[in-house]
């Protein structure tokens, strides 16, 4: 029997306004993005085992190279683009104050799947700290890392990332 009262009302009006949240979340990539928040704010509390360039993927030592000058970070998605792989969750960072590139490719989600556990790998192990929402930067000990990293050894993954030329 269906309990058609006000209170019952409300629940329902409740539980749909909580659904409305977290579709919305889940169109922003809400989930993902406060797990990988959770992952970085754990290691700012009890640290990592000091890792070793050599211990990292090409993809993650490729973040680092690029993300070594300024150490801005950004994860996020297209929700509006139409094809699926571009809406996928990427890595974005600040080459400089007006250029950003972006770990990105539609035409082959691999490889925009490969950076982002390069990410992940970075949250992982202490080299990237969360900030708000999408924004994420360089530890200390990352940008000692990022400038250790040999652009030779990056060079050919580097030509995956797309440029997404000058900005304000």
């Amino acid at each position: 029997m269906f309990d058609f009262s006000e209170r019952a009302e409300g629940r329902a009006q409740e539980f749909h306004g909580q659904m409305a949240s977290s579709w919305e979340a889940l169109g922003e990539g809400g989930p993902t993005l406060a797990a990988l928040a959770g992952v970085c704010a754990r290691c700012l509390v009890l640290p990592p085992e000091t890792i070793e360039l050599a211990q990292l993927s090409v993809e993650a030592k490729t973040i680092l190279y690029a993300a070594r000058n300024r150490g801005v970070i950004e994860v996020r998605g297209v929700s509006t683009a139409f094809e699926a792989p571009a809406r996928m969750l990427a890595v974005y960072v600040e080459e400089d104050t007006q250029r950003t590139i972006a770990f990105r490719d539609r035409e082959h989600p691999e490889v925009t799947m490969r950076f982002f556990e390069g990410f992940c790998q970075l949250c992982q192990t202490g080299l990237i700290v969360h900030h708000l929402h999408r924004d994420f930067s360089l530890t200390t000990r990352g940008f000692s890392l990022a400038r250790d990293v040999d652009r030779p050894e990056v060079d050919e993954l580097l030509e995956l990332a797309t440029d997404l030329g000058l900005h304000d």
